[in-house]
């Protein structure tokens, strides 16, 4: 990664699942044992990101088909309801310092955010966390673009639609892969591995 200075960035990209908002899917996991009558442990020994859910990410199939996959996947007949109840329950509040740290570097350059979800949940975080989220000049969401990280096509969609070079960008995600593919497609990017990696990018950038 190149090293991060002042005047080295005319954007900055965020992920929002444990970047921005913090994400315990153990919650869901909790939820949906306590409506199944099972231990959470049944679940989790399931519970895999197959390819519906990456359908799902995408706006390709509907709530309803996700549920469907999942409640033969987990082997659990709970209701429609009852899935959305537990999948919306993985929002934990606020990263640590995020709230100070948006506002602070909006003043300066263009903020966007880039995440790969699905519209529960986009319905859910755009109500919840509405104030925190008005930072960001656009939110890009593979579930209204169809696109999904890393692949580059996604990458490419986005440098596209913020109008910045790719190598001006610089790229907030806490997975790895994902990191990669924002460096494969020329962005700058942060890995996040703990809360105050973002503040630490930041102030190298003069923030």
């Amino acid at each position: 990664m190149p090293p991060l200075s002042p005047g080295s960035a005319d954007a900055l990209l965020f992920d929002l699942g444990r970047v921005v908002l913090d994400i315990d899917f153990s919650q869901a996991i909790a939820c949906w044992a306590g409506h199944a009558g099972c231990q959470p442990e049944a679940i989790v020994a399931r519970y895999v990101r197959d390819e519906a859910y990456r359908l799902h990410e995408v706006g390709r199939i509907s709530d309803a088909e996700y549920f469907a996959s999942l409640r033969a996947a987990l082997g659990i007949g709970i209701s429609d309801a009852q899935f959305l109840e537990g999948w919306n329950a993985i929002f934990a509040g606020e990263m640590p310092e995020i709230a100070q740290l948006l506002p602070r570097a909006a003043r300066q350059m263009p903020l966007y955010a880039f995440s790969n979800t699905n519209r529960p949940h986009v319905e859910h975080f755009s109500k919840e966390y509405a104030d925190l989220l008005g930072h960001f000049r656009e939110v890009y969401l593979s579930s209204s673009i169809g696109l999904r990280k890393p692949d580059a096509e996604a990458f490419d969609h986005v440098v596209a639609a913020i109008g910045v070079p790719a190598k001006r960008i610089v790229f907030f995600d806490d997975l790895a892969e994902n990191v990669e593919g924002a460096r494969a497609c020329g962005l700058t990017a942060v890995h996040v591995t703990s809360p105050g990696d973002v503040g630490e990018a930041l102030r190298a950038l003069g923030i």
